[in-house]
């Protein structure tokens, strides 16, 4: 059991701090609703599934061996974060065409944290370090991975629920382009800096 709750404690500081996903996760259902942001929401934890996998079989390991295929990813992930941040401050105001701007989508969120190193790891400490001791090797993978893909899913769901609840903020059109220029620019911020982390 105590192992378990190291693992639930370990796997919200590492995926629940402020990163790319959960701010851009936040700001976008600042920026669009809870609802319309769903289909994102979905992504990110669908790019996570595969970030576990990919660590379960050694992407990590890739990683760390060739820095240049690590770099690659982080050039791909930024650049993907940017696209997203841009299109959160850039979306009209209130009473413009902001319905007719869409979401990011399921592929959006996908991709951002298939690309997304630091998702790689905190993965790699998650299993490294937090393993939850089942028996056999694959068992004790297999629960470790479960246990920390649903405290993804909870925390996930807390930023879109915090984000969403700055939505009110958003029906005074100065507000909302304020919100959203500083939910971006820390997505950026976060974007770039993550090549000197």
């Amino acid at each position: 059991m105590d192992s378990i709750i190291a693992l639930i404690v370990a796997t919200s500081i590492l995926l629940g701090s402020p990163g790319p996903a959960p701010l851009a996760l936040a700001a976008c259902s600042a920026s669009f609703g809870v609802r319309k942001s769903i289909p994102f929401y979905c992504g990110i934890l669908l790019g996570l599934g595969f970030v576990i996998l990919g660590t379960i079989f050694g992407v990590s390991v890739l990683f760390s061996n060739y820095p240049q295929a690590r770099f690659i990813a982080q050039l791909f992930a930024a650049a993907y974060l940017i696209y997203v941040a841009y299109k959160i401050a850039m979306l009209p105001l209130a009473g413009t065409n902001s319905e007719q701007v869409n979401a990011p989508s399921l592929v959006d969120g996908f991709i951002l944290n298939i690309l997304n190193p630091k998702a790689y790891a905190a993965f790699l400490a998650i299993f490294s370090q937090f393993q939850v001791e089942s028996g056999a090797l694959y068992a004790s993978i297999f629960v470790t991975a479960m246990i920390s893909f649903l405290v993804a899913v909870i925390v996930d769901f807390l930023w879109l629920i915090i984000g969403g609840s700055l939505k009110r903020m958003f029906s005074r059109p100065t507000s909302a382009r304020i919100v959203r220029i500083i939910m971006a620019s820390l997505i950026v911020l976060l974007a770039v800096g993550s090549f000197w982390l």
